[in-house]
């Protein structure tokens, strides 16, 4: 099934900055997964859309070679899919599920980003594995995902070692953040990610 989007009230936030909506969509949980039940064969993933904050318009302009117009016209669209294991763990298992949330989030960002560009909007996403942009590829600059969701959404980070990880305030650090970019008008750009959602819906 794909379940309508849900706007919640950004739940969240604890400050007392505007609460940006966050929406959640049930995408396939995996391709291979023919023995999944109905429950447990999709997986959740929310979004939420906001301009580019001044805090990280300069990586910006580093990472997309963007001019200081377009920079201040960025949207950034933060993902988080919950996973069925603690990603801070090793093993196949965590393995098994880093490749499936990659797979999903990488056909989520194709479609959405087909969509702006066959209107003539400049968009882009990131290889969560390099931290690389997948669409500009002039760049080797990495983006920050944690930075990104501690500044936009206002989540709580942890050190592991020499890796900085999400908390996520409801899946703790079973969470897998990507995110997307794009130059366009809000109302394209939620139009192109409901697309998305859509097109990988049961059909």
């Amino acid at each position: 099934f794909y379940y309508p989007e849900k706007l919640l009230t950004g739940h969240q936030m604890s400050s007392s900055k505007p609460k940006p909506d966050v929406v959640v969509v049930g995408l396939p949980s995996s391709s291979n997964n023919t023995n999944s039940s109905e429950s447990s064969a999709f997986a959740e993933l929310e979004y939420s859309v906001h301009a580019c904050p001044k805090k990280h318009k300069s990586e910006a302009q580093a990472m997309f070679n963007l001019s200081d117009d377009d920079v201040g016209k960025l949207i950034i669209v933060p993902t988080c899919q919950k996973t069925t294991v603690n990603i801070i763990k090793t093993g196949e298992k965590v393995d098994e599920e880093k490749d499936a949330c990659l797979e999903r989030f990488v056909k989520f960002a194709e479609i959405a980003t087909d969509v702006l560009r066959e209107k003539h909007f400049w968009c882009d996403y990131i290889d969560p594995c390099s931290g690389l942009a997948m669409i500009h590829k002039e760049s080797q600059r990495v983006y920050g995902e944690v930075d990104a969701l501690v500044t936009l959404l206002n989540y709580e980070c942890t050190n592991v070692g020499c890796c900085k990880i999400v908390m996520h305030p409801k899946w703790g650090s079973s969470v897998y953040p990507a995110s997307l970019f794009a130059i366009a008008p809000e109302e394209e750009v939620r139009s192109a990610l409901r697309i998305a959602a859509e097109k990988m819906g049961p059909r």
